[in-house]
């Protein structure tokens, strides 16, 4: 449980941009879904990835879209 603050203080961060809320939500299913068929507990951390993977390739879009125009 002491792990807990550590996922839960990056997702609060990301959470707070709600440009990028949707990939989180999809990146999040996805990790979630991906940790659970890999093992016991991992669907936690899988969704904390997925969301953190997500926001990043989105953040990357957006930036790259708003450069072009």
């Amino acid at each position: 449980m002491k792990y807990a603050s550590l996922i839960a203080l990056p997702l609060l961060m990301i959470a707070a941009q709600p440009a990028m809320a949707k990939g989180c939500i999809r990146g999040a299913a996805a990790g979630a879904v991906g940790g659970h068929m890999v093992g016991k507990g991992h669907a936690v951390a899988g969704a904390a990835v997925g969301c953190a993977v997500a926001h990043h390739h989105y953040a990357k879009k957006a930036k790259v879209a708003a450069k072009h125009g």
